[in-house]
Order: C-alpha cells, then structure tokens, then sequence
C-alpha cells in the first residue's frame, strides 16, 4: 500500500521539480544547505578573496570551486526574509517598502543616491508596478571614472536617462525573466537582454542578478554586479567599428559569413584581435585564407551556438560551435578560459544578436589543419618527426586524401632512431592511401599504404585493430588527411606463420616440432590462425623423458601443438580481460590482461603480434596445457571463484568418486539457506522464544514417540 502511495507522490514532485526555473532550482538547493541555521537560511559560496557570492548547487557544493578558486560558506538569509535578534535564521519577512526604500535595505544604496539626485525618487516611491535592475554598490565603484563623472555632470538626462534603461514598467520575477527574452526599458523602450542559464545564473546584458527578487509595494528589485549601458548594433556593427578587429573583419567578408553577423540570433563570438592573426606562421596564414573551406571552418569554430556572457561560466563547459566541434569554456578565477588558456582579453561586448569576446589567439580546428599540423604538439610528436626525416613531409602538407596511423610516444623506445632504408619504408607503411574514418572500418577489410602494403583490419569487441596497431584515440579529421592515433607501431606481416618461425632462432625446437607433427603445410596455406608458439625454453622446462615421448609420437605432438593453436586473429590488443579462443584441437584456450601482460591458460605471453600473412605468433616460454576444473574457475572469475571452490569441497568427496561432480551454482541456494536460517536465529530470534521453540519440538517428539507405541486398534 505504501508503494502505490509513493508514486503519485514522487510523480508530483518530479513534475514541481520540473516546473521550477533553474535560478528557483539552486535557491531551493542553498535553502537546504542551510536549514540547520533556521528557518528561511541560504548558504551561499563566496570566492575567497572576494565579495562575490553565490546561491550553491550540487556540484560546486561538494567541489568547494567557482571557477577553480576555493570558496567558504556563509549563511545569508534568503530573499524576503530577516533576521530577528535572539531567534534563530530568519525568521520575519521583510516589511513591503517602495523601490526607493527597498534599494537602501538590499545593497544598492548608491543606487538609491543617484535615483534621489536624478530626481527619480517620486517616481520610484509612486504607484506603479516597476521592475529595476539596481547596480549594487560595489558595481558603480568599478564603473571608470571618466564614465561616472560624465553621468553625475549631466544627473537631469545623462544619469537619468541611465537609470530609465535599467527600469522596465511591470513587474518581472525571476521565473519571468526567460532565457533569450527581452524586454523594453523605460529609456526610450530600449531593450534590455535577459538570459536564464541551466546552472541558474540570470543576467541581464551580461550582469548578474546577484539579489534577484527583492519584493516592494510598487514593483520588484534584482540588485546586478555591474552598470549596464544600451545596446543598439548588431555584432557586425561592433566588428566594423574597432580598428583591432581589421583583419577579422575582412576574414568575415572573405568567406561570406559578413550576413550572419547581421541576423537575428543569439551568438557568441571570441573574436581574435589582429594581434592573434599576426602570431601565426604566414605560410598557414596565407593557406588558409586562400582556402575559402578552412577559412569558413576556422572563423564558424570561433563561434557558439547560444550566447554566453563571461558571468554564465562557473566551471569548465564543452559547448558546440557552428563549424560542428566543441570548444571547452570555462574560467579561472576573474579570467575567462578556451581550451584551457587564459586569452580571452576582454569581455561582453554585447550586440543586439549575440555578445563578443576579444581573445588574443587564434583557433585553428582540425579541420583547417594538415596532417603535419594536426600532429605538431601532440602525444605523437616521435612519429611526426620520423615521418619528416623519412622524407614524407609533402604528403603531410599537401592536398593528398590520406590516412596517418600515428603511433604513440609510448610506443616507441628510449633513445635516439637513426634513419634506414628499412625504417624509411616502415614509416611510409603508417600511411595509408585514403583518407578514412575509424567508424568506417569492418573487419577483414584491407587498406593499402604508400609503402605497397596491404593493411588488415580487426575488428573485436574491446579494440579496433590495423595489424597489431590499436586505435588508441579519437579520429581526427584534417583539410585532406585524417590521423589515427595508434598505440604500437606497425608490423607489417613478412610472410607466413612458418616464415616467422623460420627466420626466430628462439623457435628452431618448435620448427622440427612442427615438421615431426607434419604441420608445415598447415601452417603455410591461407588462413587465419593464432599461434601460441612455444619457444626452445618451453620444450627445455619438459621432462627429458616427456619430451623424447613426445617428439617420437607425431601423432601426440600434434594434438600438443593444435592446442596452442587457435581459430581465427587474435592479436593482443583484442584480448580483454576475460577472452577465449577454440584451439584446433581440444576444448578451449582461456585468455586474460594483468598488468599489461596477456595470459594463456595462467601462461604469459613473452612477445606478443609476431604478424604473418596468415595469422599471428605470440611467444610462450612455457608448454600451455588444459586446466582442471578448478584453475579453469579461479581464472574465469578471480578471487570470487576461490570461495566457491572451498564451498564445493566442503560436500562428500565420495560424489566424486562415483561421478557425481555438484555444480557450484547448484550448491549456491543451499549454502544461502543455511546462512539464512543460521543468521535469523543468531539474531533476530529472541533467546527466551528460542527456548520455547526448543520446548515445543520436543514436546511434539513426546507425542510421536508415544502415537508410535499404541496398538493398531488404538490408532
């Protein structure tokens, strides 16, 4: 019953939750941080350091960071309330008052002082219903002087005229204040720009509400962090008016992007100063601006979608840009971040369609980029430079549809590479002919390289292999060329598993082996097999008496060898951490990765993607044998299968004797039940009930044993 209770119950609490805006969302969020104070206490994070507050959520909650600076934890009391001396939190509603005695209580009163010298005091003590956008007092503290006394030396239209556009005639809630809304202000019905972020930030032209809803008689008070001023221009307007914006200005015409600018919409653009442009190398410079493609990629990367204000950034945000990547926005402190980088170097230039932010570097997108470039600076600088001295550089910077497997720094080893036919050739086999995606590979198909070559692809549940090359990142996608990070470098197959096994001085005992067993031609028809391939120490840890058995049985020594062999390509990057394999003969080879190193059957690999045209070798010093029951469990499920393994020897060894091996699930249920029953008894029994179930069972066995004895005719 109380289930079909809770149901509607938490339906209509999801559906209020889902009502309320996100600003009423992180209010509620702070009141319940700040319950233990009383009734009515919010808890607000205040950047140390600062004066600046903020109502908390979750998630900066348990960080303790606004835009990564550690914050302390005050408690203020909540919009509309007070606090009354000797009662605990805030326990009063403030008393309703008109705006103009409301602005002296909530922070604002040099807004107050400006309203009574602009002679704007009756008309904000008057009925009506007003709603004002009042800059609290550390926001005209920061307004530039220059600025300031050209508003107090005009105060009958200058000031006035300023404090009209921070007023609209009705009154607007925070739940009314929508995202992307505007609203005519009481200054010649300018608009001014509301924007109602998910993360509950509300700013009007790019102030924050830092006080929202601060009720009087004749309308409502939101204190903001800063003066704002009227927005008349479109973002083209603003772009053609700043002579540091020249060089992006005539990239916007370039590539046809100048009719954007002057649409409606809500963008934000980071805008790169002619300073950015000049920072980049004139060759890529004059490339990309002659490439109408790129150009258009590289200034739609520099744009978002939605329009963000510096103040709707409180922690790192991925946010998709027209030219269909994302950008990672976030901040640090007072300082505004892309990428990680601190460039942005001025702030909410706020047009009528979308606001700018100056940054004094340029954002190339990959897909701007050519191979050269998208390797330059990244965890596969080895190959980039390898690629360079093997005389490749043309195919990085040119106009040629490839495809780059870049192994990692990783993969290659310490030490300096010295250039050499073969390794020339090798690196001209790490690219391929066309330019490709990862998402377009399957498996068994073949890509051929500069080199000649003819790559295979391997497609597994855990991995997506080229040979024995895994991707190791995500694609990235340049002008011509694509690049795949890979995690080993390429070994290119030089011939068949036999070949392999020839030309290895370690498996000269495995190669008489495989002759004796009259395997060779197995071994060097088409196929696709994985050998587990014993080395000349594997054969030497046998039994010098086992061994002779074994090499003087062709018959035997080829079902030891078959073992080792399994259906199929396998190589270790397609390994997890619980794989089997069907080997030619026998039941199955179990595999599994600890600590980078793959297993067979407990036996580890010694060296592993030997490639060959028709399989691939991987290195064991060990003779791999079937495992009995018990290690085959332990393996299969770790430490959990040791415990069962002592639950199944605890039943009568002479079920085994006569076959009857028990099933560790079926053993399962019964163990429970006697843990159960044990449990139960041992605790929630009481001793004295106990004892009266002790007296009952045998007062019940007394009256058996005597219906026993009576007679038949008594029965």
């Amino acid at each position: 019953m109380r289930v079909c209770v809770l149901v509607p119950l938490m339906s209509l609490v999801l559906v209020v939750c889902a009502a309320r805006s996100p600003y009423q969302a992180v209010l509620q969020h702070s009141r319940i941080r700040g319950r233990q104070q009383g009734p009515n206490v919010c808890a607000m994070q205040q950047i140390k350091g600062t004066n600046k507050k903020y109502f908390t959520n979750c998630k900066q909650w348990y960080h303790r960071k606004i835009c990564g600076k550690p914050t302390v934890i005050t408690y203020e009391c909540c919009p509309g309330y007070e606090r009354i001396p000797g009662d605990k939190g805030c326990p009063a509603a403030l008393p309703l008052v008109n705006i103009y005695n409301t602005l002296g209580v909530v922070g604002a009163s040099t807004t107050q002082m400006y309203s009574e010298r602009a002679n704007l005091r009756e008309e904000i003590e008057g009925p009506g219903s007003f709603t004002f956008f009042a800059p609290s007092n550390d926001a005209w503290a920061a307004l530039p002087a220059e600025i300031l006394d050209a508003l107090v030396s005009n105060v009958n239209i200058e000031l006035l005229n300023a404090l009209h556009y921070h007023m609209v005639n009705s009154r607007l809630t925070s739940e009314e204040l929508k995202h992307g809304s505007s609203f005519p202000s009481m200054y010649q019905d300018s608009q001014v720009h509301i924007h109602h972020y998910s993360n509950g930030i509300v700013t009007v032209n790019c102030a924050r509400l830092i006080k929202p809803d601060q009720h009087s008689t004749n309308g409502i008070v939101h204190v903001i962090d800063r003066v704002i001023t009227a927005v008349s221009n479109d973002m083209q307007t603003v772009i053609d008016v700043d002579d540091d914006l020249e060089t992006l200005r005539t990239a916007f015409a370039a590539a046809g992007l100048t009719t954007l600018l002057e649409s409606e919409g809500q963008y934000t653009i980071f805008a790169p100063t002619n300073d950015a442009f000049q920072k980049i190398p004139q060759e890529t410079l004059s490339r990309i601006l002659g490439d109408p493609l790129a150009l258009k990629d590289l200034l739609n990367y520099h744009i978002l979608k939605q329009l963000h204000c510096a103040e709707s950034i409180v922690s790192g945000t991925s946010m998709e840009t027209l030219q269909g990547t994302s950008l990672e926005v976030g901040c640090d402190g007072d300082q505004m971040t892309l990428n990680g980088k601190a460039i942005v170097t001025k702030k909410d230039q706020l047009g009528t369609n979308g606001v700018i932010h100056y940054i004094n570097e340029l954002l190339i997108p990959d897909s701007a980029k050519t191979l050269l470039e998208l390797a330059e600076g990244s965890s596969v600088s080895t190959v980039t430079k390898l690629f360079v001295d093997a005389g490749l550089s043309s195919h990085l910077t040119g106009s040629e549809a490839l495809t780059m497997l870049a192994p990692l720094n990783d993969a290659f080893k310490a030490g300096s590479m010295t250039m050499t036919p073969n390794l020339r050739k090798l690196m001209a086999n790490h690219i391929l002919k066309e330019q490709l995606s990862s998402k377009s590979l399957y498996h068994g198909q073949e890509l051929e390289t500069l080199g000649g070559l003819r790559l295979r692809v391997f497609v597994y549940r855990n991995n997506l292999c080229i040979e024995n090359a895994c991707i190791a990142a995500n694609d990235r996608t340049g002008r011509f060329a694509s690049m795949f990070t890979v995690d080993k470098v390429l070994t290119p197959p030089m011939g068949t598993v036999m070949d392999v096994l020839k030309a290895d001085e370690r498996f000269s005992l495995l190669v008489g082996a495989i002759q004796t067993a009259g395997m060779t031609e197995l071994l060097n028809q088409q196929g696709s097999l994985t050998f587990f391939a014993p080395t000349n120490e594997a054969f030497s840890k046998l039994p010098q008496a086992e061994l002779n058995s074994l090499l003087r049985s062709p018959s035997e020594l080829s079902g030891v060898l078959k073992y080792h062999l399994g259906e199929g390509m396998l190589v270790s990057g397609g390994v997890g951490s619980y794989t089997r394999l069907k080997p030619l003969q026998g039941e199955k080879l179990d595999l599994g990765v600890r600590n980078l190193t793959i297993y067979i059957n407990k036996v580890p690999v010694v060296d592993a993607d030997l490639m060959a045209t028709n399989g691939v070798v991987h290195a064991v010093n060990s003779i791999i044998k079937p495992q009995p029951l018990k290690i085959d469990l332990e393996q299969a499920d770790g430490p959990a299968a040791a415990v069962r393994s002592a639950a199944t020897t605890a039943v009568d060894t002479r079920s085994f004797r006569n076959g009857m091996l028990p099933s560790v699930l079926e053993l399962r249920p019964v163990l429970l039940l006697v843990v159960i029953h044990f449990l139960f008894h041992r605790r929630f029994v009481p001793e004295g009930l106990e004892e009266s179930f002790q007296q009952n069972n045998e007062q019940e066995s007394v009256k058996r044993r005597r219906v026993v004895k009576k007679s038949p005719e008594q029965s």
